[in-house]
């Protein structure tokens, strides 16, 4: 039996409410494990593609289906649950609570699934040294762990504990939408390996979007967004 893809859309289209202009995104299919760059220059469309590939946003024509799961036949509840059981999100703001510690920003990640808590290790101790360890992974020591206000750390730093939080649980689909934009190359690629290192050891996939073409060799295969007016799309 053919082994499903863990992500394939079909004639997606979404138009902005606030004019006539439709994004027209190709079928794509990413398998369980893959690493996906998603290409594209500032006003592509990346961010609305990675809304329609969490279930954020409902497309007008087409479906997205995860896992085997067909978002068209969710209610918004149903693709929120699914989301949190199976999704990580690691957005370009970050969106991280400032006055939580790092490592009460990563047990996010778990906070609205049972399922997601129950890979994560199940009790509330083990959720926590899951985080740090995630952290830890991701090139934060154990300094950084337990400060009070995550809102006290650099760019970089906020960066890695909203990778974690995403990750934390194992998902099986990983979006990132251009996490490493305000890093050095040195320090961009280096985030790079360990994000896609923590990615293989849980068999996650991963559609990454970003601007800069430079990092398609860190990933499997690359798929190019153009021809949309800048004028009338998302970044």
């Amino acid at each position: 039996m053919e082994r499903l893809p863990l992500l394939r859309t079909r004639s997606l289209r979404y138009a902005w409410p606030r004019g006539g202009v439709m994004l027209a995104v190709n079928d794509m299919d990413v398998a369980r494990g893959e690493t996906v760059f998603v290409h594209g220059p500032s006003g592509s469309g990346k961010s609305t593609l990675l809304g329609l590939l969490a279930g954020v946003l409902a497309p007008g024509e087409g479906d997205v289906v995860v896992l085997g799961t067909s978002f068209a036949s969710l209610a918004a509840a149903g693709r929120d649950r699914f989301r949190a059981d199976h999704l990580g999100y690691i957005f370009q703001q970050f969106n991280l609570l400032p006055f939580l510690s790092p490592v009460e920003n990563v047990m996010l990640g778990c906070a609205w699934s049972t399922e997601r808590s129950r890979r994560a290790g199940g009790p509330r101790a083990r959720i926590a040294d899951e985080a740090r360890r995630l952290l830890q992974a991701l090139g934060l020591g154990e300094s950084v762990h337990e400060r009070a206000r995550t809102g006290e750390l650099s760019v970089g730093q906020q960066q890695r504990v909203a990778a974690a939080r995403a990750l934390i649980g194992g998902p099986s689909l990983l979006l990132a939408d251009e996490p490493t934009s305000a890093l050095d190359k040195a320090s961009r690629d280096a985030f790079l390996r360990l994000l896609l290192a923590e990615c293989a050891v849980h068999g996650t996939g991963v559609v990454f979007v970003s601007h800069d073409l430079s990092l398609a060799g860190h990933f499997d295969r690359t798929v190019v967004l153009d021809g949309f007016p800048v004028d009338t799309l998302e970044s």
